[in-house]
This record gives structure tokens, C-alpha cells and sequence, in this order.
């Protein structure tokens, strides 16, 4: 299978002053589901750093005294420790948006104070849109003189409160404060990837590739200059070491770094129109899907998202679609749900328009009931090729803030039957199919190997169908009798009413779900 079938090529990617490669071979990828299997990782991989070994980080939020375990250290203490010993730490924060407005500005400023402190070197970087913010969740471990050990982490989990749950679902102790149908621990589902191999190269430029960059840090006009100089804030980054060379191959698995910045002024030096990788990236996989796409996301957002979908279920009268999405979004509200609730509206409810038979939106349950908030972002596509990123299915993610994804194609083929449920040639792969077979495993309250009705997308979509209204029928029929294994329950769409939908659908536009592309390509339609 040639991955510039399924990869975008240098051109494709559109984006001619990135020096990142268009993708990597000879990789090993692996999912960590869930916070707290991430958070365990990330212990081990940075205790093992000594003196003049790289770690390299970004993120939206960082709250210093996040616990890695119940009795482990904090996120601060475990990279101030790592900075104290020698290990080179620099890392870019969100500058983010006042604490007054559910934001984390204090957060991430004491983070970046308490690793200083240590050492190491923060930056609270708000080279954004306006409204915009940095939401990439990378972290890259270097070790110059032993490159077999490198490994980059990258996905949707935050180094914050409420990201450190587990397969329980009893959410993680140090919560943020969310709606209020998911109490007072919000139950998470999350996912990050662990990488080997020469993309851990790559994930390293792409961080270098922001730091270096000599657009000033503070974007948010002379009052929050002032503010940050009064508190002096480092707003001028040090060097960084020189880059290793890339680590050695080490695995089966292609993995092209999908990203977004947006067109923005001052431009940024390595993306002076923007980059839109991960929604091209997103588009051409799409267009090749056959028979099941299967995704989980926060969001689900945008017409123009939904409308790749529809297209292809109209093109392709045997695809489907399964989504996991939250119940409820993450605020509540008079003004902040009615903006929420429509964008996904509109999207599901084109992509029925098409057949609302091929159309399966789930959402998900811990076992005492309590929604749990779907944080993941996940795509899978014929078992072919998949995507862990920090990016939602939504115009926002797609153009306006940073983001990272990374795109897996797996050499390995998968030999269950169906081996080409695609019909293309391409063949089922291992990495992908595996990934989505354990995700479906959770929901379903699985053990390992319980999947042989999964493989078949058919037999996928009745599984979980089934499983989702028997679980929504002994829920709304007052929990009579043993309950349903499972956590998934079809998912309800509300339509607004029209005094609602008059306001909540500019200010879903213009607000929750903006455009960051040049002009010219909003003009023409295209990412």
C-alpha cells in the first residue's frame, strides 16, 4: 500500500516554509487509553532522563499540582525534579484567557513559575487569532547519547485537572468544575499515543519550529505586555541544544504529523499562510472511506466537517458512520449551552439527511450512570488508516487555534477476516484495526480478545447498536433487573427553539466555531 494514497504529499500539506518531513517510516505506535495509563508512562519515561537530555513540551492547560497517581508526584514536581538533575526542559503553555472566565491563565503561569524555579524554561505563549489558543498536547523525551530510548507523546491529554481517569470511570480526584450532569469528579475518556522511531524527530522540529520562531510572544496588545513585564514574565526564549539526529526505525508504522495554525498577523515564520494539514489530511482519508468510519470526539462540530461525511455516505451506499460524542457539552447555562448544542445539531442532522440508518451517534455512561465526558479524538477509517491528535471535527480546530495530530498507517496486515473490508486492495491493518477493536472493547464492557462479532464492520455496527439501546431501555424503564453490560446509549439531538436558534447560531458561527483561514480559500470553499 503506497502511503501517498492514503498521506498528504508535500504539496497537499500546502504549507512550503515547514521543515518538518511529509512523514515518517519505521515507527512503533502505541495508545495509551486513558489519563491515568498516560500520566503512569510519562512518570517512567522522565525519571529514566539524566543530565543533558531533552524535555520538551506544549500544552492548553498545565496545572501544577495535578498528581500523576494517588501518591506520586505533581505534574510540576515531576518536571522541576527533571530540570533540577539536568535534563534541559522548555516548554510553551497557552497564554490563555483570564481564570474569571473559566480559563487557566494562573494555572499555566504558576506552572511555568515552579519549573523555572527548577531550572528549566516556560513560556506562556499567546501567538494566536484573535480568540484563539494553542491546544497542541505534545511531549518529547530526547536522550542525545542513547537515541534508542526517545519517545514523543501526543494526543488529546492535557497535563491538568480532570484528564487522570481510568477505565473505571470515577473521574479523576482533582476535578475542574464542568455542567452539572456529570457531578462533582466528571468521568473522562481521553487518549494519547506514545511514539518511537524517527517521527519522535519530527515532533521535535515541530516543537523547535514554535519556539524559534520570532514572532513576540505576547499577542494580546500593550495593557497584557505591561502586565506580563510587571511580573516579569520571559518573553524571550533562550536557545534551544542542537537537535539530535532522528532515532533509529524501530517499528511497521508510517506516521505523517498533521497540524493546524491559522493565518494570522504578524505571520508565523514556518506557516506564513497557516497550515491546514490536519483538515486535508482529514478530507483525502475520508474521501477514500468505504464501509466504516468510526470516530470519537468532543466535539462534532461545523457544516463543513459534516458535509465530507455526507458526501461520501451519499458516494458510498455501504459506509458508516459511528461516532461517540459527550451527552452533554462541558459548560451549562442560558448563554454558553445554546451555542454548544446547535453546532452539533446541524451536523448530525445533515449527515442523517443522506440515510439516518447509516448514521450511529453514541454517547457514554459509567456504571452508576453518570455521563462520561468524551475528551478523545479518534478516527478510524477501514482499518486502514487512523488519527490520534488534539483536534476536534470542527471548523475551529480544522483553521483557527494550533493543533497536532498524528495520522498511522500500519505495514502490517490483519489477517481476520474481513482482510479488505475497503474493497480497494489496500488490505485491513493491524495498528488501526486494533486500536478501534479495544475502544469498542471498553464500551462495550469486553474482555481483551471478546471482538470476533466486531471485526465485520456490519457486525460492529449491529454490536454496538444493540448493546446502546438495550442499556437506553432498561435505563428509561426505571432500572428493572440487572443492568445491561456497556456504557454506550444512543445519543439524543435537541433542536432549539427559533428564539434560541436566532442568537446561539451567529454566535455559534463567530464565536465557538470560527474560521481562521486566509480570504481567498473562505471564498472558495476550500481548507
Amino acid at each position: 500500500m503506497p502511503p501517498q494514497e492514503w498521506l498528504l504529499s508535500a504539496a497537499e500539506r500546502g504549507n512550503p516554509d515547514t521543515s518538518i518531513p511529509i512523514w515518517n517510516t519505521g515507527n512503533t505506535v502505541e495508545p495509551l487509553i486513558h489519563g491515568q495509563s498516560y500520566f503512569d508512562r510519562l512518570v517512567t519515561e522522565i525519571s529514566q532522563l539524566k543530565a543533558g537530555d531533552h524535555l520538551f513540551f506544549t500544552d492548553w492547560r498545565g496545572d501544577p499540582d495535578e498528581r500523576t497517581s494517588d501518591d506520586g508526584p505533581t505534574v510540576a514536581e515531576l518536571f522541576a525534579a527533571a530540570a533540577a538533575r539536568g535534563v534541559i526542559v522548555k516548554g510553551l503553555l497557552w497564554r490563555s484567557h483570564l481564570d474569571k472566565l473559566a480559563y487557566s491563565e494562573e494555572e499555566n503561569r504558576n506552572l511555568s513559575d515552579d519549573i523555572e524555579a527548577a531550572g528549566g524554561e516556560v513560556l506562556l505563549d499567546q501567538r494566536v487569532r484573535r480568540g484563539g489558543s494553542h491546544h497542541q498536547k505534545l511531549v518529547v523525551l530526547r536522550h542525545p547519547d542513547r537515541p534508542e530510548l526517545d519517545i514523543a507523546f501526543a494526543g488529546g491529554i492535557d497535563l491538568c485537572h480532570s484528564r487522570r481517569d481510568d477505565a473505571e470511570h470515577h473521574g479523576d480526584p482533582q476535578a475542574v468544575q464542568m455542567a452539572s450532569q456529570y457531578g462533582p469528579n466528571p468521568p473522562w475518556h481521553d487518549l494519547q499515543l506514545a511514539l518511537r522511531g524517527p517521527v519522535v524527530g519530527t515532533l521535535d522540529q515541530s516543537f523547535r519550529e514554535r519556539w524559534c520562531d520570532r514572532v513576540p510572544l505576547d499577542q494580546d496588545g500593550p495593557i497584557a505586555t505591561i502586565t506580563d513585564r510587571l511580573r516579569h514574565e520571559d518573553m524571550s526564549p533562550d536557545p534551544l541544544p542542537e537537535q539530535p539526529p532522528d532515532p533509529p526505525e524501530c517499528g511497521p508504522h508510517t506516521v505523517q504529523v498533521l497540524r493546524t495554525y491559522p493565518a494570522m498577523r504578524p505571520p508565523y515564520g514556518f506557516a506564513r499562510l497557516g497550515e491546514r494539514s490536519v483538515a486535508r489530511g482529514y478530507t483525502k482519508a475520508i474521501k477514500r472511506a468505504r464501509r466504516l468510519i468510526y470516530l470519537e470526539d468532543q466535539y462534532l462540530w461545523s457544516k463543513e466537517v459534516a458535509q465530507l461525511f455526507a458526501e461520501e455516505m451519499r458516494d458510498e451506499p455501504e459506509l458508516h458512520l459511528i461516532a461517540v460524542v459527550p451527552r452533554h457539552p462541558d459548560v451549562d447555562g442560558g448563554f454558553a449551552l445554546p451555542p454548544n448544542l446547535v453546532g452539533r445539531e446541524q451536523a448530525i442532522e445533515l449527515c442523517r439527511r443522506v440515510d439516518p440508518d447509516r448514521v450511529h451517534v453514541f454517547d457514554l455512561e459509567n456504571h452508576a450512570g453518570t455521563p462520561i465526558y468524551v475528551h478523545a479524538k479518534v478516527c478510524v477509517i477501514d482499518d486502514i488508516w487512523c488519527s490520534v491528535g488534539s483536534d476536534n471535527f470542527n471548523r475551529r480546530s480544522w483553521t483557527h487555534d494550533s493543533e497536532l495530530s498524528c495520522a498511522v498507517l500500519d505495514d502490517t496486515r490483519d489477517e481476520r477476516e474481513p482482510r479488505d473490508p475497503a474493497g480497494l486492495g489496500d488490505g485491513a491493518r493491524r495498528f488501526p484495526r486494533d486500536l478501534r477493536l479495544a475502544l469498542m472493547r471498553e464500551h462495550l464492557d469486553r474482555a481483551d480478545g471478546d471482538d470476533a462479532d466486531l471485526i465485520d464492520p456490519a457486525g460492529a455496527v449491529e454490536a454496538v447498536t444493540a448493546a446502546a439501546d438495550r442499556l437506553r431501555d432498561w435505563r428509561d424503564g426505571g432500572r428493572v433487573g440487572p443492568r445491561p453490560p456497556g456504557r454506550l446509549v444512543p445519543h439524543e439531538t435537541e433542536r432549539l427553539p427559533w428564539h434560541q436558534r436566532l442568537w446561539a447560531l451567529p454566535a455559534y458561527r463567530l464565536v465557538y466555531d470560527p474560521d481562521g483561514r486566509p480570504w481567498r480559500d473562505r471564498r472558495h470553499a476550500r481548507w
